[in-house]
């Protein structure tokens, strides 16, 4: 089990984790260009906010399928929805106190700007 925390302190969430990190990425897409945080995912029901729900601000955008989710205090992008695949959580590695994601070398790069939900 790893503990998310946002900046400020307000919202925590639960991560069920078994073991390290399975994959982790960055995405080039325009919100993840924009935020550059390491991510990794797990199932939705491997992520639970323990505490600040009413702190969490939601943000869509194009299709409004993805959840964005943001402290509403500090800013801190938190965890996502992708609509690639709603029924999992995307989460922001740099809000695990233990994991230092200046250690991380190598995480690929999603191709987000040519997302395959978008090609006709």
């Amino acid at each position: 089990m790893k503990k998310l925390v946002c900046h400020c302190g307000a919202v925590e969430a639960e991560i069920n984790l078994d073991g390290d990190l399975a994959k982790v990425i960055r995405c080039n897409c325009s919100i993840c260009k924009r935020k550059g945080a390491i991510m990794s995912m797990v199932k939705n029901e491997d992520f639970k906010i323990t505490k600040g729900q009413d702190k969490l601000k939601l943000y869509q955008f194009h299709s409004k399928v993805a959840k964005h989710y943001f402290c509403s205090d500090c800013g801190i992008y938190t965890h996502h929805n992708p609509r690639i695949n709603p029924a999992m959580t995307g989460f922001n590695v740099g809000c695990i106190d233990e994991i230092n994601t200046f250690d991380m070398k190598e995480v690929p790069v999603n191709d987000g700007q040519n997302h395959p939900l978008d090609k006709k």
